[in-house]
C-alpha cells in the first residue's frame, strides 16, 4: 500500500475536522508592532527574544528531507549565515525537516547566547522513516545534532486534533519536565487545523504557539481576520505568538502579494514575530527591504 506524502496525510485529518470559525472583528488601524524588521522582540512570557523577521528549515519538510536538504549543506550554510548577517537570529528546525545537522554546521562558531533555535516533535506514525514516541530520547538526539546543551523552545509538530491535549499528555508531561531541567526553555504547538489552535488557546501548556497566517488565508486554518483575533488573544494572555505560511507556502509569486501579506501581519499585530522558509540570500533580502519601506510607510 502507497505510503501517504505530508500534505495528503494533513489533508485527510482536516477534512474531519469542520469548518469551525471565531467571531471577532479585527483591526487593522493599529500602527506596526516593530521598527525594524530585525529587532529582537520578546515571545510572551517565555523569556526568549528573537529577530522579528526568523528563518524556517522545512520548505516540503517530510522523512528527514525538505528543500534545504536538497539544496546541499554548502548552500544551507551560506543561505543561514547570510540570515544572521542580516540580523536574523531566530532559526525553526525541526526532526521531520532533517535540518538539524545541517543548522548546526551552519551555527559554528557563533555564540550560542546570541541565537534562538526552535524545534518541533512529530508524534504521527507517519512521516519519519522510524516511529519516534519517546519525547526525552527525542530530546537527547536533538540536542546531540544540534550540539547544544539546550534547545530554546520544542513545539508538538502540527496538531490538529481538538483532542490534542488529553492524546499527547505523556509528550506534553515530558516536555514540561525538560522544561524545568532546563533542557529546553519554552514548549508549545504547531497547530494545522482551527480546533486544535482552540485548544492551544485555553491551554495553559501552550506557552508558544505557532501558527499560520497571511492576508488571503491561503494554506490556513480560518478567515485572516478570524485567526488574528484568535493570536491577539493568545499574545495578551502571555503566549509567544510565532506566525507561519506569511508567503501563503510559496505561492505569492508577486512581489506585490508577497507585500501585502507583510502589510497585514504587521498590521494586525497579531504575532511576536514570524519565520518564512528563506530558499534564497536574496528572498531574505526583498522581506527585509520591504519590512523597512512598510514601516517607514
Amino acid at each position: 500500500m502507497r505510503s501517504l506524502t505530508r500534505r495528503e496525510f494533513i489533508g485527510t485529518v482536516l477534512a474531519g475536522a469542520g469548518g469551525m470559525l471565531l467571531e471577532g472583528v479585527a483591526n487593522t488601524e493599529q500602527k506596526p508592532p516593530v521598527r525594524s524588521p530585525v529587532e529582537q522582540v520578546a515571545l510572551g512570557k517565555t523569556g526568549i527574544k528573537a529577530s522579528f523577521v526568523s528563518i524556517g528549515t522545512g520548505v516540503r519538510g517530510w522523512m528527514r528531507q525538505s528543500n534545504h536538504t536538497r539544496m546541499g549543506k554548502e548552500a544551507f550554510i551560506a543561505l543561514v549565515r547570510h540570515a544572521y548577517d542580516s540580523g536574523i537570529t531566530f532559526f525553526d528546525t525541526a526532526d521531520l525537516y532533517g535540518t538539524h545537522t545541517f543548522l548546526r554546521d551552519a551555527l559554528r562558531g557563533i555564540p550560542r547566547e546570541k541565537i534562538v533555535i526552535q524545534s518541533k516533535i512529530w508524534f504521527s506514525p507517519m512521516g519519519l522513516p522510524e516511529p519516534e514516541t519517546d519525547a526525552k530520547r527525542a530530546l537527547d538526539r536533538f540536542r546531540q545534532e544540534l550540539d547544544t546543551d539546550y534547545i530554546d523552545i520544542v513545539l508538538l509538530h502540527c496538531t490538529t486534533s481538538p483532542t490534542w491535549a488529553d492524546d499527547l499528555r505523556a509528550m506534553r508531561d515530558a516536555l514540561e519536565e525538560a522544561r524545568q531541567k532546563k533542557i529546553i526553555r519554552a514548549h508549545g504547538t504547531s497547530c494545522h487545523s482551527l480546533p486544535a489552535l482552540k485548544v492551544s488557546q485555553a491551554s495553559p501548556w501552550v506557552q508558544v504557539q505557532l501558527a499560520r497566517i497571511n492576508h488571503r488565508g491561503t494554506a490556513m486554518d480560518g478567515k485572516p481576520e478570524e485567526i488574528a483575533e484568535l493570536l491577539r488573544q493568545m499574545r495578551a494572555a502571555g503566549k509567544g505568538v510565532v506566525g507561519m505560511k506569511i508567503f501563503g507556502e510559496g505561492r505569492f509569486q508577486t512581489p506585490q502579494e508577497r507585500e501585502e501579506s507583510l502589510r497585514f501581519v504587521l498590521t494586525q499585530q497579531c504575532v511576536d514575530n514570524f519565520i518564512i522558509g528563506f530558499e534564497k540570500p536574496e528572498q531574505i533580502d526583498e522581506t527585509l527591504g520591504m519590512i523597512k519601506r512598510i514601516l517607514a510607510g
